[in-house]
C-alpha cells in the first residue's frame, strides 16, 4: 500500500474513534488530533503485541482473546494520548462498538497492508 491510503486508513479510523466516543458512555476522545493520535497509538501498541504474542493474540485476531485484546489496547492508549479518557466498561464498549463499524465500515488489518498482492 502506498504512503496515501495509510493516511486515509488513519483519518478513516481516528473518524470512527470520534464516532465511538460519541456513541459510547465511559469512551471519550477530545477531538480529531486526539482521535488520530489514538489511532496511531493502537495501531503501534497492536504491532508490538503482534509481535510478541503473535498474530491470533492481537485486536485484529477473531474471537475473544482479540476483542479483549482490542480493549485493553484502547485502554491503554489513553495513557499515551492526551484528550483521551476511557474506563474499562468504556474500553470494552468502544472495542465491540469498533468491530460492529469494521464490519460495514472495513478499516483493513494494517499488518497486511504493507504486503503487496503484485
Amino acid at each position: 500500500m502506498h504512503f496515501l491510503g495509510h493516511v486515509v486508513r488513519f483519518i478513516v479510523s481516528a473518524i470512527v474513534l470520534m464516532i465511538v466516543g460519541y456513541l459510547v458512555p465511559h469512551f471519550s476522545v477530545g477531538g480529531f488530533w486526539s482521535a488520530l493520535m489514538l489511532a496511531l497509538v493502537i495501531a503501534i501498541l497492536g504491532w508490538i503485541i503482534e509481535a510478541i504474542f503473535g498474530k491470533n493474540v492481537t485486536p485484529f485476531g477473531r474471537g475473544i482473546v482479540g476483542f479483549l485484546c482490542s480493549a485493553l489496547v484502547i485502554w491503554l492508549a489513553q495513557f499515551v494520548v492526551g484528550g483521551v479518557s476511557a474506563s474499562i466498561l468504556g474500553a470494552l464498549l468502544a472495542a465491540l462498538v469498533i468491530g460492529i463499524i469494521d464490519l460495514f465500515i472495513p478499516i483493513g488489518n494494517p499488518y497486511k497492508a504493507g504486503k503487496r498482492h503484485d
